[in-house]
């Protein structure tokens, strides 16, 4: 249930799973509560910077889009170029020149025509694949149609994957995506060059909205990408992981082929409920409707403390995939995350978003 005030968005606050008093576990329900504010979030508040994603439902998205890009690019370019040698470790497959051969090198890759030819033994060269394949699994389940921060967490769901887009599409790498919703998923390919990962995100930015009480198959979408087993690369799930972890299995067979990386998508609403008094929330997942004691000291805590422990799940479940996890927050500025999160990689030397 939401209340309007202007054109302010207001929903809070909620959290996965207040069904329970001690233990969040389904999706993010949405709430009534006061509102606040101008128009967070939008894009053209002079106090909101670059700190918020903008409203894809409130203007053109190719508007809002360019708009969002030209942020990305004022404050990500520069941070991968040269970053990445190959998509596989080792020496490549693709046959390159010939050199003379010195102790040491591996007599398998002698060139056996070369040196006939020459009487001087030579060995063959090879070139390491550097066209990199990133494919994006964005969930835009209705629990993600929900935030009390700068914005909505669906909106941030696909500023995470205009940054993927970004900081991977270039020099001949190719970007695809599977969007799911709990009622349909959508595929698109993957290509390589700039307007095709524009179709690709103005795609994602006009997928439906999931109805009430349709629940999101993360698992579901992963296993898309596994049979047919798909060329080495990069996968990156943009998701907010609320609900149950039957998604850690088939993300942990992709890992054997794939670089993984998880982007988390949370509001604080999630974490901690506030002191409102007796509050009526609704689970857009199942389409439970309960009254929540915000105003006992207790419940809050035990909500808090469930909430953590859920988030401490769902990391532990990204790291035992081989994962790399970055967590956005609708009430951060979501860029500085990313930031961060690339240059902690490449003092690491791993890939993951940085590659």
């Amino acid at each position: 249930m939401i209340r309007r005030r202007g054109r302010a968005r207001a929903q809070e606050p909620a959290a996965a799973g207040a069904a329970t008093a001690a233990a969040p576990t389904a999706a993010a329900p949405v709430a009534v509560a006061p509102s606040g504010g101008g128009t967070p979030g939008s894009g053209i508040d002079p106090g909101d910077g670059d700190a918020a994603p903008p409203h894809f439902g409130e203007g053109p998205a190719d508007v809002l889009l360019q708009r969002l890009e030209l942020t990305v690019r004022r404050r990500l370019d520069g941070l991968l170029q040269g970053d990445h040698l190959g998509l596989v470790p080792g020496s490549g497959s693709e046959a390159g020149d010939s050199r003379t051969y010195h102790p040491g090198d591996d007599v398998r890759r002698m060139d056996w025509p070369v040196t006939a030819r020459t009487q001087v033994p030579h060995v063959r060269e090879t070139i390491a694949d550097r066209e990199l394949e990133t494919w994006a699994v964005v969930d835009l389940s209705a629990s993600l149609d929900f935030g009390t921060g700068l914005c909505d967490k669906r909106d941030l769901a696909i500023a995470g994957l205009a940054a993927v887009s970004h900081l991977t599409v270039r020099g001949g790498n190719r970007l695809g995506a599977v969007v799911t919703t709990g009622e349909r998923v959508d595929r698109y390919p993957a290509q390589a060059g700039r307007l095709a990962a524009d179709r690709l995100l103005r795609g994602v930015v006009g997928t439906p909205r999931a109805a009430t009480g349709r629940r999101g198959d993360l698992a579901a979408a992963l296993e898309t990408l596994r049979r047919p087993p798909r060329r080495r690369g990069l996968v990156v799930v943009v998701s907010d992981f609320l609900g149950d972890l039957d998604w850690e299995r088939p993300l942990r067979g992709l890992g054997a082929r794939h670089e993984l990386l998880g982007i988390e998508v949370v509001d604080p609403r999630e974490l901690e409920l506030p002191d409102v008094g007796l509050l009526t929330v609704r689970d857009p997942e199942s389409g439970q409707t309960l009254e929540v004691p915000t105003g006992d000291p207790g419940f809050r805590a035990r909500f808090a403390e469930g909430a953590a422990e859920q988030r401490r799940a769902i990391a532990a479940a990204l790291r035992r995939a081989g994962a790399g996890h970055l967590q956005l927050r609708t009430d951060r500025d979501w860029l500085m995350d990313v930031v961060r999160f690339v240059a902690d990689r490449r003092r690491a030397g791993s890939g993951g978003a940085s590659r």
